[in-house]
């Protein structure tokens, strides 16, 4: 039997009594369990660009082989492919066309996901997916298992490419949700902000942009403030309300504010989110408002992306996305008053707290 032959009970549904429900449930599994294809698909027309190649006006495989430099029938096999996932769409003449999910393959749309479908496709996934079920068995990272070291130090140390692309899947994404942070909270009575773990200053700058009589810090790693956002840097237009504190929110938050925010870092243990929530606590003053900004696995129209992201940090750095109730129990027993949770995106939540009293 080959690989794509079926027997009688698969293409009827079953053959005692199963309808039309149970063979559409067999075939959404078939492409379940085909999601490599899929994945590795989208990872390979990135990695050729063609979505860079097509332009406004359909093409044809001819002419996209050639601006990108591969074969015209295996190109039209993997767009073909694609396109029943609705990534292009091939049209009745065979040329192929954009649909908006392949827009945002280009690297120069504002809405790029170019760099968010290389991470989530990077070598090293190849590699750890197939031993999930060991992550779950025994509750903990199994990327040393693989590689002999952990996941940050293997980025660094021997895959700098990977890196490379991470930094700019992180900055990409950061950049995307900064503006709608901004629109979202109201700073009336703010006069200082402090971004925790902010990366390079994205949500802190789009905050100062929009709120001139605001100050504001960010405290990150040595290196990753070194490349902070140009805005927030000596002699960027928003550099004298802005200051940039090298550290590590584990171990201190050497800054007072009026307001702090926590955008996608406490996915790390337990124990490590316990820390970097005490020591905002610790430096913050009573009434101080504390937003904490995460992707959350039951409470979000984005469940299968978030879901998804829970189990790759389980395999790689053994943390976790949050429920609502563990983080609000984990900002509880730090000593924050929690209210009210709004959306912030699609993908992002946002849970209101103040150091104190409400």
């Amino acid at each position: 039997m080959s690989l794509t032959e079926t027997t009688t009970t698969d293409t009827t549904g079953a053959a005692a009594g199963a309808g039309p429900a149970a063979a559409q449930g067999a075939m959404r599994l078939r492409e379940l369990v085909f999601g490599a294809a899929c994945a590795a698909a989208v990872r390979a027309a990135a990695r050729l660009g063609v979505a860079d190649a097509l332009g406004d006006q359909p093409a044809t495989c001819d002419e996209l082989a050639a601006a990108v430099g591969a074969e015209p029938r295996p190109l039209g096999r993997l767009l073909r492919a694609l396109s029943s996932y609705g990534v292009f769409q091939e049209q009745s003449d065979g040329r192929f066309a954009h649909t908006d999910m392949s827009r945002m393959l280009r690297k120069d749309t504002p809405n790029s996901l170019h760099y968010i479908a290389l991470w989530c496709t990077e070598p090293w996934t190849w590699e750890a997916w197939p031993r999930l079920d060991e992550a779950v068995r025994h509750g903990r990272n199994i990327f040393p298992d693989i590689y002999g070291k952990e996941f940050f130090d293997y980025l660094h140390d021997d895959a700098q490419e990977s890196a490379k692309v991470f930094d700019r899947a992180m900055t990409h994404s950061s950049r995307q949700s900064a503006q709608d942070i901004a629109d979202l909270l109201d700073l009336t009575g703010i006069s200082s902000v402090a971004d925790i773990g902010g990366g390079q200053g994205h949500v802190l700058a789009a905050l100062l942009e929009k709120h001139p009589e605001v100050h504001g810090s960010l405290l990150d790693l040595p290196k990753v403030v070194a490349g902070a956002d140009p805005r927030l840097r000596e002699g960027g237009e928003l550099a004298s309300r802005a200051r940039l504190l090298p550290g590590d929110c584990r171990v201190e938050i050497p800054v007072t504010a009026d307001m702090y925010i926590i955008k996608n870092i406490l996915e790390w243990d337990d124990e490590s989110t316990r820390r970097t929530l005490r020591n905002v606590v610790a430096a913050g003053h009573p009434g101080a408002r504390v937003v904490v900004i995460e992707n959350l696995v039951d409470d979000t129209t984005s469940m299968r992306f978030t879901t998804a992201m829970d189990l790759m940090l389980l395999m790689n750095v053994g943390g976790r996305k949050h429920t609502r109730d563990s983080l609000t129990g984990l900002m509880t027993e730090a000593g924050l008053a929690v209210g009210e949770v709004t959306p912030v995106n699609p993908f992002l939540h946002a849970i209101h707290s103040t150091i104190g009293r409400v």
